[in-house]
């Protein structure tokens, strides 16, 4: 058997669709985000970084910093085992506290990454609740999918954000069979939010679980952060919440947030928490300290709100195919996978405009995209760089306008308008 062949064909399987991923060696600035360092094979070059998950730039914040440094100083840098052998430190308790505060639950427990937290908790309710039903909407995260997989339980696939088709879904069941809700606020592809409150009031309607998945909304929406389900009145009615430690919040690690047995049910059965070392203190610290000033904090959620529908309205004004989101997300549909990758290595190396391409299975095919997420610390003059950078490489690239893709994907992708954005068009 040649082994070395078979990976090479799976390698060249990727190359030939356009679809072989490259990472960008960086190192970021500290006190100067969204720049950093490129490093090539010919040198080094500054960038300016667009496609950050770290969405509020927390990860760079100076108490965040101060916290990280004094844990080290006071403990050390890992956390030394499980959180079962000697791996839950005075940290991850006050941590997990305030995480379950934030959300209005009675516990919270931290997992290694949102991924884990999300494949862990459910393929666990799946086995805890024994028969129950998965409901799913179908542009759930990847680590949902794993999740209802691993539990090997039933599953129905819902229509995205449909509450027709969910509830004609849940009318097959009676009321003696478990079931479980899964969504998520903000979509993190399409930027579109889920209508929470209206869900859970179905979901209780026929007697079912809600889980959903807040990574792309914690720190950025509420009047505490705690997401959109906060920020909608509807955080009540969830009974479990999982989100993130690594976007708004600017270091690395998920959680859920739920009952008190409901997270002591997880603590206690799910493989992918009980077998992994826990976080190491510096970074439960950092994350204490993000979570608390945005507890507190309105200046980074307001700036961020500001700066995102900044970048939508000059690119809609270029005509530019920007996706109409309500959220901070800023998708660009480019439409092909080669075309995507040619665009986004001309703009780091002409520009020093970082952007990774977006394509399948992370996206559907033909759908292919560059996804930007303005922060609080975009300038101006690095706003002005990369919409003139876009500009140009879109005319020589001949690639489709916004007026072009609308009347491609009318009714299917929504382009934004100056309509959409409350300006006036050809301003």
């Amino acid at each position: 058997m040649d082994y070395q062949g078979k990976f090479q064909d799976a390698l060249d399987a990727l190359s030939a669709e356009g679809r072989y991923r490259v990472f960008a060696d960086i190192l970021r600035r500290k006190g100067e985000f969204p720049t950093a360092i490129h490093h090539t094979a010919e040198g080094t070059k500054p960038i300016t970084v667009w496609c950050s998950n770290d969405y509020l730039g927390m990860g760079q914040h100076p108490k965040v910093l101060a916290a990280m440094h004094d844990a080290i100083d006071r403990v050390g840098a890992g956390s030394g085992g499980t959180r079962n052998i000697s791996g839950t430190t005075h940290y991850h308790v006050e941590l997990e506290r305030e995480l379950a505060d934030l959300h209005g639950k009675e516990a919270a427990l931290l997992f290694t990454s949102g991924y884990v937290s999300n494949e862990a908790t459910i393929s666990t309710l799946v086995k805890i609740l024994k028969g129950a039903v998965i409901f799913s909407d179908e542009k759930n995260h990847n680590s949902m999918i794993e999740g209802v997989r691993q539990g090997g339980g039933p599953k129905r696939i819902w229509r995205h954000n449909d509450l027709e088709h969910l509830e004609s879904l849940l009318q097959e069941y009676g009321p003696e069979v478990p079931k479980i809700v899964l969504f998520e606020s903000v979509y993190s592809m399409d930027g579109d939010i889920a209508p929470i409150g209206e869900i859970c009031d179905l979901a209780k309607k026929y007697g079912a679980l809600t889980y959903i998945d807040e990574v792309h909304a914690v720190g950025m929406y509420g009047p505490r952060g705690a997401g959109v389900s906060e920020r909608d009145g509807a955080m009540h009615k969830v009974d479990v919440i999982e989100a993130t430690l690594a976007k708004g919040f600017g270091l690395m690690g998920g959680y859920i947030a739920s009952s008190a047995k409901c997270v002591d049910a997880i603590r206690s059965y799910a493989a992918g928490f009980i077998f992994s070392t826990s976080l190491a203190p510096a970074i439960v610290a950092g994350a204490l300290a993000s979570v608390r000033h945005l507890k507190e904090s309105q200046e980074e959620r307001i700036r961020h709100q500001a700066r995102a529908a900044l970048l939508k309205e000059r690119l809609v004004r270029e005509d530019l195919p920007v996706m109409h989101t309500p959220s901070h997300i800023v998708p660009v549909l480019v439409g092909d996978p080669v075309q995507c990758k040619e665009l986004t290595d001309a703009l780091m190396d002409r520009f020093g405009v970082y952007v990774q391409p977006i394509n399948y299975p992370t996206v559907p095919r033909g759908t292919e995209r560059i996804r930007l997420t303005p922060g609080p610390h975009h300038t101006d003059e690095q706003m002005d760089r990369l919409v003139f950078a876009l500009r140009t490489l879109w005319t020589e690239m001949g690639l489709r306008g916004g007026k072009e893709w609308c009347g491609i994907w009318r009714g299917q992708v929504q382009i934004a308008t100056p309509f959409d954005l409350g300006v006036a068009s050809g301003g």
